[in-house]
């Protein structure tokens, strides 16, 4: 398998989790900031917009490899602090789970960060 062809799989692999995460929280705002609130997420109602726009316009520009660089810097830092803050849990093996899983990817989103998108890609198609 090509490089290419690896590296798109790897784009919709990552981004698969991040799309329908921001899309469920547009259609919930009340909700999820409610919940992020109860989480003590500083300023739930302008935090909730931040999240929203990095898990959806962050996924979508992976899925699609556009500014895929910087997309995926932004989300490895998501990663790594949204598992900092809401999965960090010593004594919770579940979210011990969550926490090691937003760690790993953000270790993809790095790696990611390093290949760029590969030739299938937006970026590609932009130079």
């Amino acid at each position: 398998m090509s490089n290419s062809i690896q590296l798109l799989v790897a784009r919709i692999l990552m981004s698969l989790i991040f799309i329908p995460a921001g899309y469920g929280k547009l259609t919930s705002v009340a909700g999820t900031t409610g919940y992020m609130a109860s989480m003590g997420v500083p300023l739930p109602s302008i935090s909730v917009w931040l999240v929203i726009a990095v898990e959806l316009l962050g996924g979508l520009a992976i899925l699609v490899g556009f500014m895929t660089r910087y997309a995926a810097w932004a989300l490895a830092a998501f990663c790594v602090a949204s598992g900092v803050l809401a999965h960090y849990v010593p004594g919770d093996q579940m979210q011990m789970t969550s926490f090691m899983k937003n760690l790993a990817m953000a270790g993809g989103f790095l790696a990611l960060a390093v290949a760029g998108a590969g030739s299938l890609s937006v970026d590609a198609r932009r130079a």
